[in-house]
């Protein structure tokens, strides 16, 4: 049996397939530690009036006036798990809101100051009525809802590991790239589930 000898083209296709998925691998490694150490909050509104989406805004308000002081203090995700899931009767009597903490796929979302690549994340989802209008969505852990508090934590940063916060801050060598590599593997991994 003979062998055949690969074409140019054959080995160029074969080595960018080998490169995409070792920086999958790292895209994977990487959207796993930056998500072991955040918390997010996904208020859904219960529909796209008006009224009903000044409602979502209050309620994101009232949840982060009762979590924020309750947070300041955490160190980890499993500390700030903890204090939500004792929360939670707290939470549901905000209002008409059912309330859940678990793992939801977020696409890329520019914050103030800071950029989260999509992924799944620990969240905590408070869905009001319906939950049929559009949503509202920021990190309750650490603290980095700048845009929805009165005086935003700026050190939250600091409860990040330093090549993290580098990767979300846009401080790090091609932050608009790894962006990107975290974008196309995770949409890959959800086009495959």
């Amino acid at each position: 049996m003979t062998r055949q000898k690969l074409r140019p083209w054959e080995t160029a296709l074969l080595a960018a397939l080998c490169l995409f998925f070792l920086s999958g691998v790292w895209a994977a490694d990487r959207q796993e530690a930056l998500s072991g150490g955040l918390v997010r909050l996904h208020v859904v509104a219960n529909s796209d009036s008006d009224a009903d989406q000044a409602a979502k805004l209050q309620m994101r308000d009232r949840v982060l006036a009762l979590l924020s002081p309750l947070l300041a203090d955490c160190r980890t995700q499993e500390e700030a798990v903890d204090i939500i899931l004792k929360q939670k009767p707290a939470l549901e009597a905000l209002g008409d809101v059912a309330v859940t903490l678990g793992t939801e796929y977020y696409p890329t979302r520019d914050y103030e100051g800071f950029s989260l690549p999509a992924g799944e994340y620990l969240s905590l989802r408070v869905v009001i009525g319906a939950g049929a209008g559009h949503n509202w969505w920021c990190v309750v852990f650490p603290p980095l809802c700048t845009e929805a508090l009165a005086q935003p934590d700026t050190d939250a940063f600091a409860l990040l590991p330093e090549d993290t916060a580098g990767l979300i801050a846009g401080t790090g060598m091609g932050y608009v790239l790894r962006f990107r590599v975290l974008e196309w593997w995770g949409a890959l991994c959800q086009w495959l589930r």
